[in-house]
């Protein structure tokens, strides 16, 4: 099967994974959100100029703007990785390795440690920007400070519910 072929069928079967299965997910989706789609966009060939990068990226992700809902948000998101990817690339490979040997980043191509660099730094990424652009998109800057600050108090009253001043003993009690 060609590159080509493989790379259009993983667009569909990457599209269509998103927006019919996991979007779906009743228990999740209130709170997560499973996002695996990027990885498209990461098992790209490294033949591949930037610039078409960028484009696939974007198309990819306006694709599933489209099936979403979302105006603009994974387009950007895709967009940014698709063009940060040839950068790190480059900077965890050596020039004259893998790249000229294998077709896409995968863990024989690029070995263990790089691979799992490239990958962490392209979630993270990716993860951080569309969640930015989501909070950004609701109200103002302000309001993605304090809705972050309201996640973080929540959390630390969750994981150190002990620690909490509202769940300290009165202070007739510590005499």
């Amino acid at each position: 099967m060609s590159s080509f072929v493989k790379n259009i069928i993983r667009f569909v079967f990457f599209i269509l994974l998103q927006a019919l299965v996991l979007q779906r997910i009743p228990f999740l989706h209130q709170s997560i959100t499973p996002y695996i789609y990027y990885l498209y966009i990461i098992w790209l060939p490294f033949s591949l100029p930037r610039g078409w990068l960028t484009f696939i990226g974007f198309i990819f992700g306006l694709s599933l703007d489209y099936f979403l809902d979302t105006p603009g948000l994974h387009a950007a998101a895709c967009t940014l990785i698709a063009y940060v990817r040839p950068f790190l690339i480059n900077l965890l490979i050596p020039q004259e390795g893998a790249e000229q040997s294998y077709a896409s980043p995968s863990t024989n191509s690029m070995g263990w440690a790089p691979y799992f660099t490239l990958v962490l730094i392209l979630t993270l990424l990716h993860h951080t920007y569309l969640v930015f652009l989501e909070w950004l998109q609701i109200g103002s800057f302000w309001y993605f400070i304090s809705k972050v600050e309201h996640y973080y108090q929540a959390d630390i009253y969750r994981a150190f519910p002990d620690y909490c001043p509202s769940a300290l003993p009165p202070a007739d009690h510590l005499q």
